[in-house]
This record gives structure tokens, sequence and C-alpha cells, in this order.
């Protein structure tokens, strides 16, 4: 079917976190080509049509100035639409906080109990309740950030999370404080790492200005690395490594793989299969360099 903007209805558009870089390319393709798939949508009894699948789609079209879009009308139940579309893009592998954004939406608007969701999503009460805690302990205005791509959901889960939970005030003050840029996961490590072992004063200049405290923990390490010789270098990365390997053999021996879903499994096993030929790459050299030596 074919419909006009004004006939949508965007109501679980704040289910999805969106990516920046994906919506510029699926932009470009359909100034190109056109829309080649159609959104999926559900009726409402207002006689509008809820939309469950296609918001990037729809957002790329507004802004190319298209009058209608193609859409598919789903028979179902908007909770079981919700459900169903969820279990088809599983592939793309939802973060914890985008499972938590869908479960809090089903047993908020539709009442289902946390035992139903479980069911439904196959997986344990536990599992449920600490998913809807996600969302009841990261502040809404960090979650906005989170689903307009300002911020990575595996930093807000790492970090900002538990900074809200240690000091609500100063979680909010630090995300005003990056906006207008981007800040990679590592970036938000590190400032919440220096504001947990910082002291009051060491605290309050971080949150007034993180990116200049950044700026000058990147120039404090890098003077630090100019200290090092060749050889000083070569062991302090050989013994990151080693930490490294020691802290992930600890990580799979508290069962942490045998939690993940599929599509999670299926992420680690490509990201080992890419480790181990690094692994071997590196000893094979180092053997060859050693021996030569």
């Amino acid at each position: 079917m074919e419909l006009e903007f004004h006939q949508l209805d965007l109501r679980y558009e704040a289910l999805r976190r969106r990516a920046p870089e994906r919506e510029k390319r699926l932009l470009a393709s359909l100034a190109e080509h056109g829309q080649q798939t159609p959104i999926v949508v559900v009726a409402d009894p207002d006689g509008r049509h809820v939309v469950v699948d296609g918001y990037k789609r729809v957002r790329a079209l507004k802004a190319l100035k298209v009058d209608t879009l193609r859409a598919t009308c789903w028979d179902l139940s908007q909770a079981e639409a919700l459900l169903l579309e969820r279990l088809m893009r599983c592939g793309e592998g939802d973060g914890p906080l985008e499972q938590a954004w869908l479960l809090k939406e089903l047993h908020g608007r539709f009442a289902l109990s946390q035992e139903e969701l479980a069911r439904r999503f196959d997986k344990s009460i536990s599992w449920v309740c600490r998913r809807l805690a996600l969302v009841q302990e990261l502040p809404p205005e960090i979650q906005e950030r989170v689903r307009g791509g300002e911020i990575g959901a595996h930093a807000a889960m790492k970090y900002l999370i538990p900074l809200a939970r240690a000091n609500r005030g100063d979680a909010l003050k630090l995300v005003a404080a990056l906006a207008g840029r981007r800040a990679s996961s590592r970036q938000i490590g590190a400032l919440y790492g220096a504001w947990l072992s910082g002291s009051a004063k060491t605290r309050e200049l971080l949150l007034a200005d993180p990116w200049l405290f950044l700026r000058v923990q990147e120039q404090a390490r890098r003077a630090q690395e100019v200290d090092k010789g060749p050889a000083q270098q070569l062991l302090s990365d050989l013994g990151a490594l080693g930490g490294l390997c020691r802290r992930t053999i600890q990580r799979l021996r508290q069962g942490i793989a045998r939690g993940l879903l599929e599509p999670e499994r299926a992420e680690l096993r490509q990201c080992l299969k890419h480790t181990r030929a690094d692994v071997e790459a590196l000893l094979a050299l180092a053997d060859k360099e050693m021996s030569d030596a």
C-alpha cells in the first residue's frame, strides 16, 4: 500500500537507537534507487498506521521530501507485531538497552507480565528483571543520547550506568558536558575510571570540561611513551596483551559466553577467529625475529 507521512504513527521510534553513518548510507541509496523495501505497519483503531519496522527509511524519505512511501500492513496486534519484528531482525544483534526499551514498552503499554515476557523471549525472569532495571537506572536524558547515536550503547552500559548508580547528578553533568561531539567507548571509560579514582577536585575539573581532561591525559600518555625506549615499549605491549588474555580467560570461566544470545555468540566466534589469526601472526613473526637475532 501507499501511505502519506501524516497517516503514520511513530510511537515506537524511541525503541531503537540511531546509527548516523548507517542512516547516511541509507539516504544515499534511497536517493539513487528509491524505496526498495516497504516499511511494516499495523492498523490502529483511529485509522492511522503504527510503524513497527522501517523508522530509518521513514526519516530518510522525509529528508528526501517524497510524497508517499510503500508499506506492508500486518494483520496482528501491536504487541504481537513488535515481538515478531524483533525475532525477524535478531540477526542484527540488539544490545541490552534496546532489549530493555522493548521489554519496558511491552510491560508498560500492553501489561505483559515478567513471566510472560520471559516466555516470549525464551529467557529467565531474572533476565527480564535485569533488562528492565537498566532503563530504570539509566537517566532518561542519557537514554535519549544513546537513541540519537551520540553515545554508544556499550559505553552507556559499561560506564554510565555504574556512574549513575553512584552519583546520578555527576552522570548527567558528564553527558551534558560531552554534548556536541561523539565520545568513543574508550574515552568514556577513561573518564569513568578517572572519576572513580579521583579526588573531589579531580572530579570537579573532569565534569567541567571532559574534553580538556582527555587531551591532558592523552598528552601525558604520549610523553610517557616518548620516555620509554623501543625495548621497553615492546615489553609493555606484550605485558598488556598478556593481561588482556588473562582477563578474557577469567570472564570465559565465569560462563559469560554461555549466557549470550545467538547473534552475540556469532559475533564472538568471528572476533575469536580474527584474534587467533592476529596472535598466530604475532608469534610467527616473533619466532622469526628472535631466531634471526
